[in-house]
């Protein structure tokens, strides 16, 4: 009887950070091994900053881009052995992993052919990236490929590739085939451009998104992060109920 009157459970307040975010699935925190973090103090003092601003685990994923950063299962795991140990030197509790932002290519069905294991975000779901400048013209066939591999493919910032911008039914095409859409925190503020910040908010608004990561690479990133206006933007995000970041 008594239980008739109990309060409604309320939403969460907005807590002015982004601890509700809880996990970062997309950034260049392991030291010099592609255009992100260049040694170990770097990267503490970036992670330092990131827990700042409340996120609690970080999976970081390097490029593994043949041309320009040749990374391996083995040099991530190097790097990542290096900074998990200084960050213990350090003593800061903080969950660091290693996953790859793979670039789809020429090469990379190759490595699908070949029984590569990919480094991935959680489970089976592997983060890539196509090029800024034109769309691979087998991309459809290749992400069928990673897909009949055994992981479910994550498309990292669709958003900022400008030749969708006129095709905004790209994004359900990529969510139809079986993807998951991850749109990069920044993107929302338009630190990008107008464009990018218009696609990000169009995949937002058409339920689309899957994550929200930060694709932090330098401390120009972590600066202009702190910034209320987008704590809030992310959060109104994540009561939705449709972000997968605090479940990884």
């Amino acid at each position: 009887m008594f239980g008739l009157f109990k309060k409604k459970e309320k939403t969460p307040l907005f807590t002015g950070n982004y601890s509700g975010l809880h996990t970062d699935m997309h950034s260049h925190l392991l030291p010099g091994i592609d255009d992100g973090s260049p040694d170990l103090d770097t990267s503490v003092q970036l992670i330092k900053g990131m827990m700042e601003l409340g996120y609690k685990k970080f999976i970081t994923t390097p490029h593994v881009y043949p041309d320009l950063y040749a990374n391996t299962p083995e040099t991530i795991k190097a790097a990542h052995s290096s900074l998990v140990q200084r960050l213990k030197e350090e003593q800061m509790d903080v969950e660091v992993k290693a996953a790859a932002e793979y670039f789809i290519d020429d090469i990379f069905p190759e490595r699908l052919e070949k029984g590569e294991q990919l480094l991935t975000i959680h489970n089976n779901r592997v983060l890539v990236e196509i090029s800024f400048l034109t769309p691979p013209q087998d991309l459809k066939e290749t992400i069928f490929k990673v897909i009949m591999a055994g992981y479910q493919p994550i498309i990292a910032h669709p958003e900022r590739y400008s030749f969708y911008h006129y095709k905004k039914d790209i994004y359900h095409r990529f969510k139809d085939q079986g993807c998951l859409l991850q749109i990069n925190l920044l993107s929302l503020l338009g630190y990008y451009g107008k464009a990018v910040q218009e696609n990000a908010r169009l995949i937002v608004s058409e339920q689309l998104v899957d994550f929200i990561g930060t694709d932090l690479h330098h401390a120009r990133h972590l600066h202009t992060m702190n910034n209320n206006a987008l704590m809030a933007e992310a959060d109104a995000i994540l009561q939705s109920g449709k972000l997968l970041n605090p479940l990884l």
